[in-house]
Protein backbone atom coordinates (compact mmCIF):
# COMPACT_ATOMS: atom_id res chain seq x y z
CA UNK A 1 0.00 0.00 0.00
CA UNK A 2 1.73 3.24 -1.16
CA UNK A 3 0.50 6.39 0.84
CA UNK A 4 1.32 9.40 -1.35
CA UNK A 5 -2.78 9.81 -2.66
CA UNK A 6 -3.61 10.37 0.69
CA UNK A 7 -1.58 13.32 1.17
CA UNK A 8 -1.23 17.05 1.03
CA UNK A 9 2.46 16.39 0.38
CA UNK A 10 3.23 14.71 -3.12
CA UNK A 11 7.28 15.04 -1.99
CA UNK A 12 6.47 12.57 0.66
CA UNK A 13 5.45 8.89 -0.32
CA UNK A 14 5.58 5.98 1.85
CA UNK A 15 4.94 2.21 1.28
CA UNK A 16 6.34 -1.44 2.49
CA UNK A 17 9.43 -2.67 2.70
CA UNK A 18 10.82 -5.28 0.51
CA UNK A 19 13.77 -7.60 1.02
CA UNK A 20 15.83 -5.43 -1.54
CA UNK A 21 15.28 -2.48 1.32
CA UNK A 22 16.93 -4.46 4.35
CA UNK A 23 20.54 -2.40 4.08
CA UNK A 24 18.89 0.73 3.82
CA UNK A 25 16.60 -0.32 7.24
CA UNK A 26 19.62 -1.28 8.58
CA UNK A 27 21.39 1.64 7.98
CA UNK A 28 18.79 3.74 9.33
CA UNK A 29 19.09 1.41 12.28
CA UNK A 30 22.70 2.29 13.58
CA UNK A 31 21.68 6.05 12.57
CA UNK A 32 19.04 5.87 15.27
CA UNK A 33 21.20 4.32 17.33
CA UNK A 34 23.59 6.89 17.11
CA UNK A 35 20.65 9.80 17.37
CA UNK A 36 19.81 7.50 20.52
CA UNK A 37 23.38 7.38 21.70
CA UNK A 38 23.10 3.68 22.12
CA UNK A 39 24.74 3.12 18.59
CA UNK A 40 27.09 0.57 20.72
CA UNK A 41 23.88 -1.55 21.54
CA UNK A 42 23.24 -2.29 17.67
CA UNK A 43 24.57 -5.54 16.96
CA UNK A 44 22.05 -6.88 14.15
CA UNK A 45 22.78 -7.53 10.49
CA UNK A 46 21.20 -7.51 7.04
CA UNK A 47 21.08 -11.30 7.55
CA UNK A 48 18.89 -11.44 11.12
CA UNK A 49 16.67 -8.31 10.21
CA UNK A 50 16.32 -10.13 6.86
CA UNK A 51 14.86 -13.41 8.59
CA UNK A 52 12.91 -11.22 11.06
CA UNK A 53 10.92 -8.92 8.25
CA UNK A 54 10.66 -11.26 5.31
CA UNK A 55 11.96 -14.93 6.61
CA UNK A 56 9.90 -17.86 6.63
CA UNK A 57 7.61 -16.27 9.53
CA UNK A 58 8.11 -12.54 9.81
CA UNK A 59 7.89 -10.93 13.48
CA UNK A 60 7.67 -7.07 12.35
CA UNK A 61 7.18 -4.99 9.18
CA UNK A 62 8.81 -1.71 8.22
CA UNK A 63 7.57 0.84 6.48
CA UNK A 64 9.41 3.38 4.26
CA UNK A 65 9.58 6.77 3.71
CA UNK A 66 11.21 9.17 0.50
CA UNK A 67 11.01 12.64 0.39
CA UNK A 68 10.77 13.52 -3.60
CA UNK A 69 12.60 10.26 -4.30
CA UNK A 70 15.45 10.34 -1.56
CA UNK A 71 15.23 7.65 1.52
CA UNK A 72 13.69 9.78 3.77
CA UNK A 73 13.24 7.52 7.47
CA UNK A 74 11.16 4.31 8.42
CA UNK A 75 9.18 3.05 10.85
CA UNK A 76 9.67 -0.31 12.33
CA UNK A 77 7.00 -2.39 14.01
CA UNK A 78 5.28 -5.45 15.36
CA UNK A 79 1.83 -7.01 16.39
CA UNK A 80 0.82 -7.42 19.83
CA UNK A 81 -1.83 -8.13 22.08
CA UNK A 82 -3.94 -6.01 25.12
CA UNK A 83 -5.87 -9.10 27.25
CA UNK A 84 -7.49 -5.96 29.19
CA UNK A 85 -9.08 -5.10 25.69
CA UNK A 86 -9.46 -8.64 23.87
CA UNK A 87 -7.82 -6.99 20.83
CA UNK A 88 -4.37 -6.69 19.01
CA UNK A 89 -1.96 -3.91 19.14
CA UNK A 90 0.69 -2.35 17.29
CA UNK A 91 3.93 -1.36 18.76
CA UNK A 92 6.27 1.15 17.07
CA UNK A 93 9.85 -0.38 17.89
CA UNK A 94 11.50 2.48 15.43
CA UNK A 95 11.01 5.38 14.12
CA UNK A 96 13.84 8.12 12.21
CA UNK A 97 14.00 10.44 9.80
CA UNK A 98 16.86 11.55 8.65
CA UNK A 99 18.23 15.13 9.98
CA UNK A 100 17.84 17.19 7.18
CA UNK A 101 14.10 16.09 6.46
CA UNK A 102 13.06 16.82 10.06
CA UNK A 103 10.05 19.66 10.49
CA UNK A 104 8.46 18.26 7.06
CA UNK A 105 5.77 16.26 7.89
CA UNK A 106 7.79 12.77 7.04
CA UNK A 107 7.23 11.09 11.17
CA UNK A 108 3.64 12.55 11.26
CA UNK A 109 3.19 10.53 7.95
CA UNK A 110 4.59 7.24 9.21
CA UNK A 111 2.87 7.34 12.38
CA UNK A 112 -0.65 8.34 10.59
CA UNK A 113 0.22 5.43 7.98
CA UNK A 114 0.96 3.07 11.38
CA UNK A 115 -2.95 4.25 13.06
CA UNK A 116 -4.15 3.41 9.73
CA UNK A 117 -2.81 0.24 9.88
CA UNK A 118 -4.07 -0.52 13.37
CA UNK A 119 -7.64 0.60 12.78
CA UNK A 120 -7.92 -1.33 9.34
CA UNK A 121 -6.26 -4.54 11.35
CA UNK A 122 -8.86 -4.44 14.45
CA UNK A 123 -6.10 -3.08 16.82
CA UNK A 124 -7.22 -1.77 20.52
CA UNK A 125 -3.90 0.51 20.75
CA UNK A 126 -0.61 1.93 18.98
CA UNK A 127 2.59 2.55 21.39
CA UNK A 128 5.95 3.17 21.25
CA UNK A 129 8.70 4.48 23.47
CA UNK A 130 10.74 7.27 23.82
CA UNK A 131 13.89 8.00 25.87
CA UNK A 132 13.14 10.82 28.62
CA UNK A 133 15.67 13.58 27.20
CA UNK A 134 14.29 13.86 23.62
CA UNK A 135 11.61 16.75 23.85
CA UNK A 136 11.23 16.82 20.05
CA UNK A 137 9.77 13.47 19.89
CA UNK A 138 7.87 13.34 22.58
CA UNK A 139 6.06 17.03 21.81
CA UNK A 140 5.58 15.61 18.22
CA UNK A 141 3.71 12.86 20.10
CA UNK A 142 1.42 14.77 22.47
CA UNK A 143 0.60 16.71 19.36
CA UNK A 144 -1.18 13.29 18.00
CA UNK A 145 -3.01 13.20 21.05
CA UNK A 146 -0.51 10.45 22.58
CA UNK A 147 -0.23 10.12 25.99
CA UNK A 148 2.76 9.65 28.22
CA UNK A 149 2.36 6.30 30.65
CA UNK A 150 4.25 8.26 33.39
CA UNK A 151 2.86 4.83 35.72
CA UNK A 152 4.37 2.37 33.68
CA UNK A 153 8.00 1.37 34.19
CA UNK A 154 9.59 -1.22 30.65
CA UNK A 155 12.04 -3.73 32.34
CA UNK A 156 13.83 -5.59 29.51
CA UNK A 157 15.90 -8.69 30.20
CA UNK A 158 18.74 -10.06 27.15
CA UNK A 159 22.32 -11.15 26.91
CA UNK A 160 23.66 -12.86 29.27
CA UNK A 161 20.87 -12.44 32.31
CA UNK A 162 18.06 -13.75 29.64
CA UNK A 163 20.49 -16.54 29.32
CA UNK A 164 21.38 -17.34 33.03
CA UNK A 165 17.20 -16.80 33.68
CA UNK A 166 16.57 -19.27 30.63
CA UNK A 167 19.13 -21.82 32.03
CA UNK A 168 17.89 -21.76 35.60
CA UNK A 169 16.49 -25.36 36.51
CA UNK A 170 13.90 -24.28 38.80
CA UNK A 171 10.32 -23.54 37.55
Amino acid sequence: MSDSARTGDPKIALRFATPADTGLILEFIHKLAQYEKLAHEVVATEELLGDALFGKRPVAEAVLAHHADTPAGFALFFSNFSSYLGRPGIHIEDLFVEPGLRGKGVAKRLVRFIARLAVERGCGRLEWGVLDWDDPAARLYRDFGAEALSEWSVFRLSGPALERLAADPRE
